[in-house]
């Protein structure tokens, strides 16, 4: 009578069992924190008295928010965590051999299905998409559980949410999360697990599996988990674990005592677009009226894995960004950036007028490479429009998936991707 983050939880608690509201001391698997978070984790683990973190190899610091560095100060935040892993001995992805934290862990085959995964930032709940209990925690947590591997938690509540029926056309993993965050509200899964079923997230390729465990967050959630199907075990036989370590996959029990079941008909989702300044603030794409705009990012560790590039790449091919628009492409990992490469998407996204920057969070936490200006509204693919959240916090960002995107990127103004692509055909005629 067990969820899935319960199972896990209390498998990582050494208890039978846990229900919800309870509190445990748990075992982590991996910690990971990244230039932004990982020095402010490292001065609290300095002020703790120990000399050595639990165990180098679950222990993850990865350069990526401010990478390559844009000044002199985020040089020397990349430089104290560059310095305490080689002093420490723990996993460390320099740049040039790494990318965006979220994209990189599951494609290294550091996270697994059964697993407790922290990280020192909001979005670790990605790898719920491998049926792992991921979640973000503060940095003094985690500073703590780099000292002594274990993490103090309370048991989650678990949300049940069902796809029924086939997904439309140009419908992906973006727009199912926005359709529940514009459903429920940003605190609708507030400290709960979200778990996703159903024949649509069945169908559902990896790729959008990680975009919606992704932004579980925006909806207030502690987790988001996905069941343990084939594609996962595809996923894993293709990005094998680093350390050879096997997992244990972990079901849901038939009668489990949810706290709510909520179920959609997977073919009423459109094409959806979240307006400032909430996730939550959703329209479908085909209501979202004139809207003008000035830049469009494509990438994030939401939204910048392969086939994200691909299907923007599909509707940018031999198509021009509009004059009034800049186009920014960030594939999330060095290895992505390589595929896109070695597939022709880069020249595609360079031939439509885009700029393709190395792997970085850069523009999606207003950091560089993307800042607006006072005025200026932005499509984005990253997952969080917050006032200010991309620049001048007299700016807009609209979150929408890639196909939106890139459709938008061409007309100049927010545009579903069946707008853009039934224009060839009419030419074609």
């Amino acid at each position: 009578m067990a969820t899935v983050s319960e199972k896990i939880i209390a498998a990582h608690a050494g208890r039978d069992s846990v229900s919800p509201g309870d509190f445990a001391n748990v075992a982590c698997d991996i910690v990971m924190a990244n230039d932004i978070t990982g020095p402010l984790s490292i001065k609290e683990f300095n002020k703790l008295g120990v000399d050595r973190v639990f165990d180098p190899k679950k222990v993850v610091m990865v350069p990526d928010h401010f990478i390559p560095a844009k000044d002199i100060n985020s040089a020397i935040q990349a430089k104290a965590i560059r310095e305490f892993s080689r002093e420490q001995g723990c996993v460390y992805y320099e740049t040039g051999r790494a990318g965006i934290e979220h994209v990189l862990l599951p494609q290294e085959g550091l996270v697994g299905p059964g697993q407790v995964v922290i990280g020192a930032d909001s979005h670790t709940c990605t790898y719920g998409a491998l049926g792992a209990f991921a979640t973000g925690m503060g940095s003094t947590d985690i500073a703590i559980a780099m000292a002594t591997g274990d993490i103090w938690m309370k048991v989650p509540h678990t949300i049940k949410f069902v796809f029924n029926g086939k997904l439309q056309p140009w419908v992906g993993g973006k727009d199912i999360i926005l359709h529940i965050i514009g459903d429920i509200g940003i605190d609708g899964a507030l400290y709960a697990a979200m778990e996703f079923h159903g024949d649509a997230i069945h169908a559902l390729e990896m790729d959008g599996r990680f975009t919606i465990a992704n932004m579980a967050i925006e909806a207030g959630a502690k987790t988001g988990l996905f069941p343990v199907d084939e594609k996962t075990e595809a996923y894993l036989s293709a990005h094998p674990s680093k350390w050879g370590c096997s997992y244990k996959s972990y079901e849901t029990d038939s009668d489990s005592d949810y706290s709510r079941i909520i179920e959609y008909d997977a073919a009423s989702i459109e094409p959806t677009v979240a307006f400032p300044h909430l996730p939550s603030n959703t329209k479908k794409v085909s209501e979202a009226g004139d809207v003008s705009i000035d830049q469009v990012v494509i990438g994030s560790c939401t939204n910048g894995r392969m086939s994200d590039l691909q299907v923007a790449a599909s509707l940018l091919k031999d198509r021009k960004v509009h004059p009034n628009v800049r186009c920014i492409v960030i594939p999330g990992s060095q290895k992505v950036y390589s595929d896109a490469l070695d597939e022709g998407l880069l020249k595609t996204f360079m031939d439509a007028g885009a700029v393709v920057s190395t792997p970085t969070c850069g523009p999606c936490l207003g950091g560089y490479m993307g800042i607006l200006a006072p005025g200026e509204r932005c499509v984005s693919t990253t997952n969080r429009n917050f006032v200010g959240r991309m620049g001048s916090p007299q700016s807009e960002v609209y979150l929408a998936g890639p196909a939106v995107a890139a459709a938008s990127a061409v007309t100049g103004r927010i545009s579903g991707p069946a707008e853009v692509s039934s224009t060839r055909e009419v030419a074609a005629r």
